[in-house]
C-alpha cells in the first residue's frame, strides 16, 4: 500500500503519542520542515483528505462531528493494521535528501 510523506507521518506521530485517541492540530506541524508550505487553508484541506484516506483503506478510526454534507473530523485512533504498519515505518530507514543528476568532479 502506498503512503505518502504526510500519512507516513500522521502513522508515525499516533503510534508514538502516549494517549490513544490523537487530536488532529499536531499533524500541521509536518509542513514546518518543508521548503514549499502550502497556504494555511490549503494544510487544512490536505490534512482532512489525508486522514480520510487512511480512514478509508482501515489503518484508523475517526472521532468528530456529521453535518447533512460532510463529517469534522477531531480526533484519530489507530486500528491493529495501523498500528503494524506504523510499526513497520519506525522500522524503515530514512532516505537523505540526495541531489540526483549532480555529478562529482574529479580533480
Amino acid at each position: 500500500m502506498r503512503l505518502s510523506p504526510l500519512q507516513k507521518y500522521i502513522l508515525k506521530s499516533c503510534y508514538t503519542y502516549s494517549a490513544k485517541v490523537v487530536g488532529r492540530a499536531g499533524f500541521a506541524k509536518f509542513y514546518e520542515t518543508q521548503k514549499l508550505k502550502p497556504k494555511a487553508d490549503d494544510v487544512v484541506n490536505i490534512i482532512t483528505k489525508s486522514l480520510e484516506s487512511l480512514i478509508d483503506k482501515g489503518l484508523m478510526v475517526g472521532y468528530g462531528v456529521r453535518t447533512p454534507e460532510k463529517w469534522y473530523i477531531k480526533e484519530v485512533r489507530l486500528l491493529p493494521q495501523g498500528r503494524r504498519t506504523a510499526r513497520k515505518l519506525l522500522g524503515e530507514q530514512q532516505s537523505l535528501p540526495l541531489k540526483l543528476g549532480h555529478r562529482l568532479r574529479k580533480k
